[in-house]
């Protein structure tokens, strides 16, 4: 009987923050023959020298990549970033090379933008996949968990807050300040409405992490949230700085934004993160991800649950690959999605999740809530009224 081959991954952004983690992963499963890509091979070198499975290395610019670069792998995986006013060029290399394609996409308007590829991908017999990630692969797993037989959802609230020590990259440096000021719709009181970027700023008390800021971000999720889900209410997700010095800075550097003053921080990414590198020292290692549904449950009573993730010893940043890790498991144990373009939403389920939460030491928890707290209104000064979720 002849072995079954290896799945040929073409790993991009190898080098980063969360690519180093999934090619960590990657390496410790069988059945995968991973080649890491980033413009540099030295530090993918050093890193494939720490890693099982022996994979290769290979320089390439992911703003230059053509389709003869794919030739030969089964799948090409996106982890480089940033999204946000990303190009198409790997996207549009994948189907040249009839490759499978797969990315880690936070960028609004990018994950917006993704269905039109379906119809040539289906010509190419090619399965683009986009959002294999936090959100929303792992944020619509568990809603899928918590709102199971549920009649009507009436509320939806994603949020995720890392640890000040987890280390931070620059392409989501970029991506946070893309937006930071800027409008931001978000779907509340029943209707699209816009926000400030790194607005409604307020402070929470989460279990386990104690009282953390929340301030409103531009990400994919309103939109998926609302299209998939149809809340009647609202569908929002918010993310929080540990340390008040940044969290609270960042939303003073805003006003210059919000003003029209300035268009976009986002040139100044270089700088803030040297910046926020500073603070390294201060803070925890511990964060955490948090869903909260409310709604008519099957009995026709309204509920309210939420599911809590805590990441203790800098984990927290592997949690944004395991959705890609679990839909890499899926490709090597023959599950292929069909070809075509979709946004990996509905295609895990908290199941594919659980081993991994495990082994990396993460504790999630599911709790049956009194009716879900709205984020308190923001004043001209910044809100500090505060939200227990506990």
């Amino acid at each position: 009987m002849t072995a079954k081959r290896p799945l040929k991954v073409l790993l991009l952004g190898a080098s980063g923050v969360f690519g180093s983690r999934l090619a960590r992963l990657a390496s410790e499963e069988h059945g995968l023959h991973l080649t890491l890509a980033a413009r540099g091979v030295t530090k993918i070198a050093a890193l494939a020298a720490q890693l099982p499975g022996d994979p290769a290395c290979v320089a390439l610019d992911r703003d230059a990549l053509t389709a003869h670069d794919l030739a030969g792998f089964d799948l090409v995986l996106d982890a480089a970033g940033p999204f946000q006013a990303s190009h198409s060029r790997v996207i549009e290399s994948a189907i040249a090379a009839r490759v499978d394609y797969l990315d880690l996409a936070d960028g609004r308007d990018f994950v917006r933008a993704f269905p039109r590829y379906d119809e040539v991908a289906k010509g190419a017999g090619v399965a683009l996949t986009a959002g294999a990630s936090s959100i929303p692969a792992l944020s619509h797993a568990v809603i899928d968990d918590l709102t199971r037989d549920w009649r009507a959802i009436d509320t939806l609230r994603v949020a995720i807050y890392p640890g000040n020590r987890a280390p931070r990259g620059l392409s989501v440096v970029e991506g946070i300040l893309s937006y930071v000021g800027r409008p931001v719709e978000v779907f509340r009181d029943g209707r699209w409405r816009a926000e400030k970027g790194w607005g409604r700023t307020h402070r929470e008390t989460l279990p386990g992490l104690g009282k953390r800021w929340a301030s409103v971000c531009d990400t994919p999720e309103q939109d998926l949230l609302v299209a998939r889900y149809a809340p009647r209410r609202s569908a929002e997700f918010y993310a929080g700085l540990e340390l008040s010095v940044l969290h609270l800075g960042l939303a003073a550097m805003a006003l210059p934004v919000r003003w029209g003053w300035a268009k976009s921080l986002r040139p100044l990414s270089k700088p803030m993160l040297a910046m926020a590198k500073w603070f390294l020292p201060l803070g925890s290692d511990r964060g955490g991800m948090s869903v909260l549904a409310s709604g008519e449950g099957a009995d026709g009573r309204a509920v309210t649950r939420r599911w809590f993730l805590k990441a203790d010893a800098n984990r927290g940043p592997y949690v944004p690959v395991l959705a890609a890790l679990a839909m890499l498991r899926r490709y090597r144990d023959g599950h292929r999605p069909e070809p075509g373009a979709r946004v990996c939403s509905g295609t895990l389920t908290l199941d594919d999740f659980d081993a991994d939460f495990a082994r990396l030491g993460m504790e999630h928890q599911i709790f049956d809530e009194r009716p879900a707290l709205q984020a308190p209104s923001e004043s001209p000064a910044l809100a500090t009224k505060e939200t227990a979720w506990q």
